[in-house]
């Protein structure tokens, strides 16, 4: 079940690049999780606030990714967020990385929201399940 999509424009600066202008390959993963803080703080939630508020903190339980292309200094990338399964206490994300519509990397994220205090799992917060579920 796919329920939301969500774009975000990253630009490859030098820094994110190898000696080559090639981006590094674990910066890919620096890309989608700003691109997940966004799709939050597009949906009304603050990830310091979660914590604050709702003492919730999300962490990833697991990992997919997939390298299709390199990205290459200065490129415009789309980074996406799609929801595709939420369960109580965790969300299944799947993430593109695209260039001018060509697809350079794709990762099925697993995310767990967590207490504060314990680290351990908990129920994602009431109002921020309903936002997810609600068509944008």
């Amino acid at each position: 079940m796919l329920i939301q999509n969500f774009l975000f424009p990253v630009r490859v600066y030098y820094q994110d690049t190898d000696a080559g202008g090639v981006v590094y390959h674990s910066n890919y993963l620096n890309f989608m999780e700003r691109a997940r803080y966004e799709w939050l703080r597009e949906l009304g939630f603050n990830v310091k606030l979660l914590a604050e508020i709702h003492n919730a903190l999300f962490m990833i339980r697991s990992l997919e990714i997939q390298y299709f292309k390199p990205a290459r200094l200065d490129d415009l990338l789309n980074v996406t967020v799609t929801v595709k399964e939420i369960g109580r206490s965790r969300i299944v994300l799947f993430q593109e990385i695209l260039c001018v519509h060509v697809k350079l990397v794709s990762a099925t994220v697993h995310v767990v929201c967590v207490g504060t205090e314990t680290l351990k799992p908990i129920s994602i917060p009431m109002p921020l399940r309903e936002r997810i579920r609600k068509p944008v």
